[in-house]
């Protein structure tokens, strides 16, 4: 009978990769009772990274007292390896925009230390690999509300300390490293993330994504010269170049303040959690990978996770199709990518609430036609 892997990633506002993965095969199993099944939810860097690579890395959750985006205390969750030596920090867990309410979102008050205040914690525990997750951000900061959780200052030009938020960062005068947190040499932290925005410009943090964080076409503008101004700052003190760097503007900047005051490399967070996954020996014997995502485009060959489980899949020679609650016009490239096919989950004109909420159904629904598509083609 047919091995099947099935390696969705979340459907934001929808369902969890694991939620999407155990809908899916319930689909395959009507379809194909006696199929070998194997479940592979993914991930590429935002919400849902932890859960994900649970299993993956043998880890257990740790919850940790940190400051939230607005600074008020919250508990949140690092997943930890004893084994492997290895934490995964999901910054939207500590600083993320879902943990405010829409009237508090405000781009310019927000700040990273809560995600800080995580990597502290996995350094307490003795992490010697630190996997940062940095989608679904509440922020606009830079960096450097993490950073001074990890014992970095900022100062004015009357040398007081400068707030971490967003606001703020016209007014940084000085870095000084001279409290940094010494653990830090002796770490590995890998950022993971899905977009490749720099720091600054019309595609940098402020531009494209402040305005979904509450900020004004003003606030948008202060942001960008903001980050302009702790970019030279961090190339004048540090000797960092990270205004261009791709990657360096997720998360409001934190991709560019963990790389000048972690050393932090930033990774593509689908490569890495494949990787960790082991999607490569999965692969062996396989006859088909299923995938989904909320929305499948252009964008999706540009570091989502099924455009790189489609690409791992054709380079093993392994037909790949893909599930989606929404279809862009411009899929046509995904082909050669290895997206054989993509199918919309939605069987008849609905709202998005109906979508959402009936996505596990609709997704179980959908898997089952497409593999009896599938077997019929056969």
């Amino acid at each position: 009978m047919p091995k099947i892997i099935l390696a969705p990633n979340a459907l934001k506002g929808s369902c969890t990769a694991a939620q999407a993965a155990a809908a899916m095969a319930r689909g395959a199993a009507r379809a194909l009772p006696q199929a070998t099944l194997v479940a592979l939810p993914v991930a590429d860097g935002g919400d849902g990274l932890a859960e994900v690579l649970t299993a993956a890395v043998d880890g257990e959750r740790r919850s940790v007292r940190v400051s939230g985006p607005r600074f008020a205390p919250l508990d949140a969750n690092l997943l930890w390896s004893p084994k492997r030596r290895i934490a995964v920090v999901e910054m939207a867990l500590a600083s993320g925009l879902a943990l405010l309410p829409a009237p508090a979102r405000d781009a310019t008050a927000t700040t990273t230390l809560g995600t800080g205040e995580l990597m502290r914690a996995a350094l307490d525990l003795g992490a010697e690999h630190i996997i940062v997750g940095l989608g679904g951000s509440a922020t606009n900061d830079g960096g450097i509300g993490m950073a001074q959780a990890l014992g970095w200052r900022f100062l004015d030009v009357a040398g007081q300390p400068v707030p971490p938020i967003g606001g703020r960062l016209a007014d940084i005068a000085r870095i000084d490293a001279g409290q940094r947190d010494p653990r830090l040499a002796q770490v590995r932290i890998e950022a993971v993330c899905d977009v490749d925005n720099p720091l600054t410009g019309p595609g940098g943090a402020a531009a494209v994504y402040a305005p979904q964080k509450g900020a004004s076409p003003a606030q948008v503008a202060a942001l960008d010269a903001g980050l302009a101004h702790l970019a030279g700052l961090i190339e004048r003190d540090l000797g960092h170049a990270v205004a261009a760097l791709p990657g360096a503007g997720a998360a409001g900047g934190l991709g560019a303040g963990l790389v000048a005051f972690a050393g932090a490399r930033l990774t593509p967070g689908a490569e890495l959690v494949l990787e960790l996954l082991d999607l490569a020996r999965h692969l062996v014997g396989a006859d088909l990978v299923l995938t989904a995502e909320g929305r499948i485009d252009a964008q999706t060959a540009h570091g989502k996770a099924p455009g790189a489980v489609a690409a791992r899949a054709k380079a093993c020679g392994v037909p790949c199709i893909a599930i989606a609650g929404g279809i862009g016009d411009d899929i046509a490239p995904l082909h050669a990518l290895g997206i054989d096919a993509v199918f919309s989950l939605c069987r008849r004109p609905m709202t998005l609430e109906q979508a959402q909420r009936d996505t596990e159904v609709l997704l179980a629904d959908t898997t089952e036609q497409v593999l009896r598509a599938w077997l019929a083609a056969r």
